[in-house]
């Protein structure tokens, strides 16, 4: 009842009256005003007048996420969010796309969660996944014979790209800076401060036969969340603690999403990240920047100067000069001086 009644006001130009809401469902004004005031406890701002009926605003700090809005968001995009499949709480999305796949869900298939309890990082960490105006989303790729499978690690950074550029049309104050610290963590720096992460990136694959079966790419956005634990809080913090304003998690989703479906084409057509290349460098916060490689082989310093066309850091190190190309599976790579 109150997502079909959502879904008439988001559709409306103007007032609905009670009696047509009554008509088309079928129900009691009674019941249509329980159902309006458990939107309006969800966060939804119903303006209600006398003889004319309900009306829903909108407002540019208002932040309300479920199925209907995420819906009406991702309609435009030509198929990343089709469909998709919002849950208030899951285990782990990307185990939801990967249930999803078996069952012959298409490419494009989105699952939203506004919490997790099994969250996943890279190199089998935990991604702390609380209920508190996040959000957790896993997309599922069927890319066939257009990638081949050394190349599907690549969809991060193409990800990670996607992120970014949807957090630079958000209206935030001039004293932030968004960048990526490669390979995949969004990261934001406050006034000039050191950069913190708000958005980590796994993407995990299935083969079949030598052949890729399935690729997942799951993303895990700190939004609107307050409070920061104790054991991250000097690496992580949430867009909203720094720009100090409630962003509309919906309206970013549908961005992402957008910008991953154009660059993720561009990516397959080239089979290379070439033409992201110059834009990604450009995020990266790590360029020009010292950084220490943990390579099991040896670690050394050296310097970031950018990625190849494989996504691969290029690093020269300090002692020799020499360039190496840095995978992101097979080292870790950290700042020197603070987090990046």
């Amino acid at each position: 009842m109150k997502e079909k009644i959502l879904k008439i006001l988001l559709e409306a130009d103007d007032f609905v009256s009670g009696q047509k809401l009554c008509e088309e469902l079928q129900v009691s004004r009674t019941a249509v005003w329980k159902a309006i005031r458990r939107l309006q406890e969800d966060g939804y701002r119903i303006e209600a007048v006398t003889n004319k009926g309900y009306r829903l605003t909108h407002s540019s700090e208002a932040d309300v996420l479920g199925q209907v809005e995420l819906e009406r968001a991702l309609e435009p995009l030509s198929w990343a969010g089709h469909p998709v499949i919002f849950k208030a709480q899951t285990g782990s999305t990307n185990e939801d796309i990967f249930a999803l796949s078996e069952q012959e869900y298409p490419q494009g298939t989105l699952v939203a969660a506004a919490a997790q309890t099994r969250g996943k990082g890279r190199r089998g960490r935990t991604w702390i996944s609380p209920e508190n105006g996040n959000i957790y989303m896993s997309l599922l790729l069927k890319p066939g014979n257009d990638l081949q499978p050394v190349q599907a690690p690549m969809t991060t950074l193409v990800a990670a790209l996607a992120v970014y550029k949807a957090l630079l049309e958000l209206d935030l104050p001039e004293t932030l800076r968004i960048g990526i610290k490669w390979p995949n963590d969004v990261v934001v720096s406050k006034e000039g401060g050191e950069f913190k992460k708000i958005c980590g990136i796994l993407t995990e694959m299935r083969m079949e036969e030598m052949e890729i079966r399935d690729v997942v790419v799951g993303i895990g956005l700190n939004i609107n969340q307050t409070q920061i634990p104790e054991e991250v809080i000097s690496s992580a913090t949430s867009l909203k603690i720094a720009a100090d304003r409630t962003i509309c998690r919906t309206e970013l989703t549908a961005a992402l999403w957008r910008h991953f479906e154009e660059d993720y084409e561009a990516f397959l057509s080239a089979g290379d990240l070439s033409p992201l290349r110059e834009t990604y460098e450009g995020a990266l916060v790590n360029r020009n920047r010292e950084v220490r490689v943990l390579d099991p082989a040896g670690e050394y310093s050296g310097t970031a100067k950018g990625i190849t066309e494989a996504g691969e850091l290029i690093v020269i190190r300090n002692d020799d000069g020499k360039e190496m190309h840095i995978g992101a599976g097979e080292v870790s790579v950290r700042g020197v001086m603070g987090y990046c």
